[in-house]
């Protein structure tokens, strides 16, 4: 009796293929979330080149939590929600500048920033020292 060998076959197996691209898609989508957020890293403490500063007002928060409108100081939030809705109405396009201590608590300068959001304006500027030489 004589074996018969089967021809080859010229096609492409895809099964493995798609078992590995599969795999590879529920890593991805595992990996993904944790890679969006809370890694501790040591922000730079280079700066960019300094922009010329326009005629706007400056929020200042030092680093006992007292906040400043211009060079005036303010109560609580509801002062500085007054004084931004006030030059908001007089300057519908108008922006702001933040200038916060670096020991502040990170909550609190993010909740300054939704407040002034809330009260209207749109755009804020972020004020830095430029770094030492």
């Amino acid at each position: 009796m004589l074996k018969r060998r089967r021809p080859f076959v010229a096609e492409i197996n895809v099964t493995p293929f798609v078992d590995v691209m599969l795999v590879l898609l529920v890593i991805f989508m595992i990996t993904a979330p944790l890679m969006q957020h809370g890694m501790e890293v040591q922000l730079p403490k280079e700066s960019i080149s300094p922009i010329p500063l326009k005629e706007i007002p400056t929020i200042t928060l030092r680093s006992n939590k007292k906040i400043f409108w211009k060079q005036e100081e303010l109560a609580n939030l509801m002062g500085l929600t007054r004084k931004v809705e006030q030059y908001i109405e007089a300057n519908k396009d108008g922006g702001v500048y933040l200038r916060a201590d670096k020991n502040l608590d990170y909550g609190f300068v993010m909740h300054i920033l939704s407040t002034v959001k809330q009260a209207g304006v749109q755009n804020i500027g972020m004020v830095t020292d430029p770094a030492e030489s």
